[in-house]
């Protein structure tokens, strides 16, 4: 269905202005304009409906917006890491490299935007602080941080798995004379290290991308860790133009296996454990997957990296092998080796150079194990062995992941409950879509959906078009909201911790199960079960009525559009194949 040209509930083009009251009366609201976000509001124009997207930033990108440090770029190929919705849009976009930095992936965000003309729709430099129900109208009635109040009958919440920034929690941080900054909140404007003693703290993924890049700027550099993380490389390299061509002439039949996939990348499954495989063959596959650059590559190599133990010990071993040989002081490869937790259990991380980065004579390494940071200081950090003189502090500390977006809203649902008072030990929904007590509020990328152990864009297009069919359904037959069931709820809480309970991730502190944040609930967060089960049980519940959710009809009397009862049918879903609650989890972490 076209959408109307000028729907009388629609809101004026803006960013970050007011309009009148009476136009803040929409279809649907989405909060955040990332990748989900952008998606979604492209689907929902689809159904006729009237949208507005909020965004807290100074423009459009989410992730690729806010994370601009030195270094940033994806760790999926970005010929996956990319929308499959469009035929066109795979043919007209040219990537440069194998794995694009920031700037490039926000340009192709800003190039969708522009081509299918989503920016009229957003408002930028908006936040969402409050969202509350109304029972009675059947409405959510949404309060912002400029003022504005919008009332929509969908909310879909499209704020990242980790968008919010977690405190480092060390004292002192205000004291500091020289700069201090967040990777997740980079200024825009350039950031000079030239002559300077710079400090990185953290070595996450962020951290790992950004050390290298300063080191070659910084007069010194001084790396605080706490806990070493596997860091594969990445072999990152341009694009040649025929190699470009090729794939461009296969994207029909790559994006069609994509969304068949276990976790959105495309690759043949294993089919032998590591365990009967001998030393040498073993070290044989594990060379090839060193050599090839993938960030689920050791992964790919046997069936049981991410269920054995001693399995798994065996790709460890082989990565602390590999640091051994790359880092010229035996006491620091130590210290770089990871020892307290299995391969891949907390997310790996793809480097270019960040080993070979501890070989440089400006470069140090400290163990916050053995000598933690007691405070920041004016003059720099000061830890239980003494204190180091700095310029800039980068902090590279992580994310509150996957509840922290949503939890910083006040959602308040039925009854006056509110969504943190629900989530306040653990989240609870239905499919990683909808809580109980809270109608018409889906997530995107959300806690116990695939989200962050797969390639999200192929995991965002799929619930983004699962909430998309959802609503036009709800529109065509005179139905005002769908709800989670609480037994609904509480037997996918059940299932998502029993796949997790099949793999080695639950028994690791880690941000999958929300123990880098103090305080939080500790639940694995994450769908294990693979994308491909997960698109299958969703598709299930739609196809049967919508299992596990509560359908109620309209009393308000409002007529709304009527929707293109499938607007973008998935050609390789086959109706009469339900979940196998019985393979083994998938094993594809993505960005």
């Amino acid at each position: 269905m076209s959408r109307p040209t000028n729907p009388p509930t629609s809101v004026p083009a803006v960013a970050g202005g007011h309009p009148s009251a009476a136009a803040d009366r929409v279809d649907a609201v989405i909060v955040g304009a990332g990748l989900s976000g952008l998606y979604q509001l492209h689907r929902l124009r689809q159904l006729g409906l009237t949208a507005v997207a909020f965004e807290a930033g100074d423009d459009i990108g989410g992730t690729w917006y806010w994370n601009r440090y030195p270094g940033a770029r994806c760790d999926i190929e970005s010929t996956s890491y990319s929308y499959s919705f469009s035929p066109e849009l795979d043919q007209e976009w040219e990537w440069s490299e194998r794995y694009a930095a920031q700037p490039e992936i926000l340009r192709y965000v800003h190039h969708v935007a522009d081509r299918f003309g989503l920016r009229e729709d957003v408002v930028l430099r908006t936040r969402v602080t409050r969202a509350v129900y109304d029972e009675h109208d059947h409405r959510w009635r949404l309060s912002t941080d400029t003022g504005r109040t919008v009332t929509a009958r969908f909310v879909i919440l499209t704020t990242g798995c980790m968008s919010v920034p977690k405190d480092p929690g060390i004292p002192g941080a205000d004291s500091f004379t020289g700069a201090v900054h967040h990777t997740a909140r980079w200024p825009r404007e350039d950031v000079s290290f030239a002559g300077k003693r710079v400090a990185v703290i953290g070595t996450g993924c962020s951290g790992v991308q950004a050390v290298p890049v300063i080191a070659g700027e910084a007069a010194s550099l001084t790396v605080f860790q706490r806990t070493p993380a596997y860091v594969l490389p990445a072999r990152n390299r341009p694009l040649r133009a025929a190699e470009r061509a090729a794939l461009k002439a296969g994207y029909p039949e790559f994006r069609r296996a994509q969304r068949r996939s276990r976790g959105g990348t495309v690759f043949a499954p294993p089919t032998r454990s590591a365990l009967e495989a001998d030393e040498a063959e073993r070290t044989a596959a594990y060379e090839t997957a060193w050599d090839e650059g993938f960030l689920n590559g050791l992964l790919r190599t046997y069936t049981d990296i991410l269920t054995d133990g001693k399995a798994n010990e065996t790709v460890a071993e082989f990565v602390r092998s590999k640091i051994r040989s790359i880092v010229t002081d035996p006491a620091t490869a130590e210290l770089l080796s990871p020892r307290t937790f299995p391969f891949a259990t907390k997310r790996p991380c793809l480097g270019t150079g960040y080993y070979e980065t501890y070989n440089l004579p400006h470069v140090a390494l400290v163990d916050l194990r053995a000598t933690p940071i007691e405070r920041i200081t004016p003059r720099g950090v000061r830890t239980s062995d003494g204190e180091h003189d700095l310029d800039v502090i980068v902090l590279a500390t992580g994310f509150d992941a996957l509840t922290g977006s949503q939890l910083a809203i006040d959602i308040v649902g039925k009854g006056g409950a509110t969504l943190r008072e629900r989530w306040a030990e653990g989240p609870r929904n239905h499919l990683g879509l909808v809580s109980a007590g809270f109608p018409n509020l889906f997530t995107v990328l959300g806690p116990l959906s695939p989200s962050v152990l797969t390639n999200i864009t192929v995991s965002l297009e799929q619930q983004v078009e699962w909430i998309t069919d959802c609503v036009g359904h709800l529109l065509g037959n005179g139905l005002t909201e769908i709800d989670a069931t609480p037994s609904a709820e509480a037997d996918w809480g059940t299932r998502v911790a029993e796949l997790a309970a099949r793999t080695l991730y639950p028994a690791v502190d880690s941000w999958y199960t929300g123990a880098n944040v103090p305080g939080k609930p500790r639940v694995f967060l994450a769908y294990a079960g693979g994308l491909d089960r997960y698109r299958e049980e969703c598709d299930a519940a739609a196809r049967d009525g919508y299992t596990g959710f509560v359908l109620a009809s309209s009393t308000d009397g409002r007529s709304l559009p009527d929707p293109d009862p499938d607007p973008d049918p998935d050609p390789d879903r086959d109706p009469d194949r339900g979940p196998d609650p019985d393979r083994a989890p998938g094993a594809d972490p993505g960005p």
